[in-house]
């Protein structure tokens, strides 16, 4: 079982928390091979796909050849479609293409618990007693950071639910991403380098991820 320390919302060591085994000590054959095909499929999934272009036949202009064949001393004409003429249409471009794939639900749950072990194994998860601000505080929310974070490490702050005046608080704050603790995925996990989780939001992932 691990241990790490708990901190107040002033920063300071308030006692010690133990993160489940199920999510932070997690082992599998072979961890990077699933964690980079997870992930490639995630932000496969992220494409648009909407780039598309008109072919010769969705152009506009007319059918009919411009002159004639022979004689004139030019290229023989095509139309004014053609690729090859300014307004045509264009050979072999972009259509709209639907780029999503479905990620299986067993690897898409052990890749998080994957991420959250690796986070867990470079001590790099911290855990907070709560974040209850009586209105947005920017200032609060960067000392709160400095005492428990290291200045210039990527960010991400899990929390339980939504809750304006947090999200309004840390929002301006540079590298610095929140989330709810219920929707989190092993690609923001592992994008970042330190990840703050307050104690509701560790119940909530043990209650939605532990099965």
């Amino acid at each position: 079982m691990l241990k790490i320390n708990k901190y107040s919302m002033q920063g300071e060591e308030v006692g010690t928390v133990t993160l489940p085994k199920s999510l932070f000590a997690v082992e599998s054959k072979n961890p990077k091979a699933l964690l980079y095909e997870i992930i490639n499929m995630y932000l496969r999934n992220q494409r648009q796909g909407n780039a598309n272009v008109q072919t010769r036949s969705e152009a506009n202009g007319s059918g009919k050849k411009l002159f004639r064949q022979k004689g004139t001393g030019n290229a023989r004409p095509g139309n004014l479609r053609t690729p090859l003429r300014v307004g045509g249409g264009r050979a072999f471009g972009p259509k709209t293409k639907d780029w999503f794939k479905p990620i299986p639900k067993k690897k898409k749950r052990l890749a998080l618990k994957l991420a959250l072990t690796e986070r867990a194994n470079a001590n790099q998860v911290v855990v907070v007693e709560s974040l209850d601000f009586e209105k947005p505080n920017t200032k609060m929310a960067k000392e709160l950071l400095a005492k428990i974070t290291p200045e210039r490490s990527k960010k991400l702050i899990l929390i339980d639910g939504s809750d304006s005046k947090v999200l309004k608080s840390f929002s301006n704050i540079p590298y610095v991403k929140m989330d709810r603790a219920d929707g989190i995925f092993a690609y923001e996990i592992l994008k970042c380098n330190c990840l703050i989780i307050t104690e509701d939001a560790l119940k909530k992932m043990k209650e939605v991820f532990d099965k």
